[in-house]
């Protein structure tokens, strides 16, 4: 995939850092959640307006989603889904605009926030269920438990390939067919690609987000 033009990428070659702009372009992301954060908070009302209002409604979103696929239980992850979300959904949505890379098409971006997620999962499940965790590994059937320990070891260790590779291939893949038909006609034909880029942003956000509650939400029940 080849860009006309990266302003970031300009920049960083410009200050020769060379860090990758995948890297660049998420501590622009960060920086632009923090800008919002902090405009959304910064004057807080009883009937909220502007920023607030949507920071609120974003918010009751992802609370909702938690509470439904989590139970109450989920409100305790709050933080961690919800950075989950808007990071990806920020860095989905900015490779709309010409200029900018979305950090999720580097297979480096999603890979990090996927082990994040099997990390925590067993964090989570080994403080909930201390030892007792790892009976989730051994199946209903004692005799079974040494071929059935396999197979969830192979299943779990596939987590992290399979969230980080979908959220890649459907980015990476996006922004391809977009360059290729900016190349053939610059003009109008890309605009339906870039509307179904709104939809495949908010899709895998979704889908990253769920995947990754459904697996926290495993993780805390018990083994039987």
């Amino acid at each position: 995939m080849v860009h006309p033009f990266l302003i970031l990428e300009w920049l960083e070659n410009l200050l020769h850092t060379h860090i990758g702009i995948h890297v660049t372009y998420t501590w622009l992301v960060m920086a632009i959640l923090i800008v919002v954060a902090f405009l959304a908070s910064r004057s807080v009302k009883m009937i909220p307006s502007g920023v607030q209002n949507f920071m609120e409604s974003v918010v009751a979103g992802v609370d909702n989603l938690i509470v439904e696929t989590m139970g109450e239980e989920g409100r305790a992850y709050f933080p961690l889904i919800a950075t989950f979300a808007l990071f990806i959904l920020t860095s989905n949505l900015i490779a709309l605009i010409p200029g900018f890379y979305p950090p999720t098409a580097n297979l480096n971006t999603n890979a990090a926030l996927a082990l994040t997620v099997f990390v925590m999962t067993h964090a989570v499940g080994i403080k909930k269920h201390g030892a007792a965790y790892f009976k989730h590994f051994m199946g209903p059937i004692l005799w079974l438990a040494p071929l059935i320990f396999v197979i969830e070891i192979i299943g779990h260790l596939a987590r992290p390939l399979s969230l980080s590779l979908r959220l890649f291939g459907n980015m990476y893949g996006h922004e391809v067919v977009l360059m290729i038909f900016f190349a053939l006609v610059p003009l109008f034909l890309p605009l339906p690609m870039m509307l179904m880029g709104v939809l495949v942003a908010f899709i895998q956000t979704f889908v990253f987000s769920l995947l990754a509650m459904i697996y926290i939400a495993g993780a805390l029940e018990e083994a039987h």
